[in-house]
């Protein structure tokens, strides 16, 4: 028996937006979505509304945009949608008030495969830790973070030349097709969740602030690559040579290349070429940004800046 689904969506990135968009082709009842207030954003501080706003205001969803998931105004509203089924895709930490409600339960869309890399920065750390797979699960929310029952799980391929920013696209989209599949197995009844079972491998993906960013050079090189690449385009590793703050994003791994230098210095022919000595081999800068300027290939840093001065 097929079951009448009254979805409420809730997610706030632009990662959110393909599964929200899929549901509304694929014609489920989405009675709310549920995301961040508007905030400043950007140089001028224009109040901008988030991606998952913009794409319900543009198919006519209601949107709520609470500040406070435990406030009676709130919850009031949100039963009065009636919903059967919560969905959440990149948002905030629920109150059980707020993912219990409906009878069929809520569930999450997750950027790894459960439980390796719970928390905030999943695709960060994968990169990081140079794992060559990935992938999305869907699981049903409890109290804890990321560790309710699996429902479905897709695995992705870390590809060698895949930063942060081409695995996120992917897995946005990967994130969806697997929601369409958990709705579709929900409305069907056919739903078979399994606890997740944690061993002494399991890894955890906490949020990345500044200080997690800056280069360990004393790391061997295809190390160092692997978190550059990791934090790559956003929120970007970053190091200071030659007094100057520096953003790197393309860079490669040098491991049979030994310079005399001490970790974190560097070697250059200040036209062509900058590369950077790790505790084991050296690494190549293809494309980087110095503090104050835009982010450029490296020799067009080099035509307006010597590493020697």
């Amino acid at each position: 028996m097929t079951k009448d689904l009254r979805i409420v969506f809730m997610g706030t990135p632009d990662f959110a937006v393909p599964t929200l968009q899929t549901l509304v082709e694929h014609k489920y009842t989405i009675v709310a979505v549920i995301t961040a207030p508007d905030k400043p954003a950007g140089r001028g501080q224009k109040i901008q509304q988030s991606p998952v706003k913009e794409y319900a205001v543009s198919q006519g969803i209601p949107v709520l945009q609470p500040t406070n998931l435990k406030s009676e105004a709130f919850l009031e509203e949100l039963r009065s949608y009636k919903a059967n089924l919560q969905i959440v895709v990149a948002f905030r930490m629920l109150p059980e008030v707020v993912w219990a409600m409906p009878e069929l339960g809520s569930f999450n869309i997750h950027a790894s495969l459960l439980p390796q890399y719970r928390g905030a920065a999943p695709i960060n750390w994968a990169i990081i830790n140079g794992e060559k797979e990935t992938g999305v699960t869907s699981f049903f929310l409890k109290h804890e973070i990321d560790t309710g029952d699996l429902i479905f799980q897709e695995r992705v391929p870390i590809l060698e030349e895949d930063d942060f920013g081409s695995l996120y696209e992917k897995l946005k989209y990967e994130g969806a097709k697997l929601a369409l599949r958990t709705v579709q197995a929900i409305e069907r009844d056919e739903v078979q969740p399994r606890p997740q079972v944690v061993s002494a491998e399991t890894k955890h993906a906490p949020k990345i602030f500044k200080d997690t960013c800056e280069i360990n050079w004393n790391q061997p090189a295809q190390q160092v690559r692997n978190f550059i690449r990791g934090l790559s385009p956003y929120p970007a590793a970053w190091t200071k040579l030659n007094g100057k703050a520096f953003k790197l994003f393309k860079v490669e791994a040098l491991p049979n290349t030994a310079y005399e230098l001490e970790p974190g210095q560097v070697q250059t022919d200040n036209k062509t070429f900058l590369h950077i000595q790790t505790a084991s081999g050296a690494i190549a800068v293809h494309d980087l940004q110095m503090e104050g300027k835009k982010r450029m290939p490296v020799a067009d840093l080099l035509r307006g800046y010597n590493f020697n001065t």
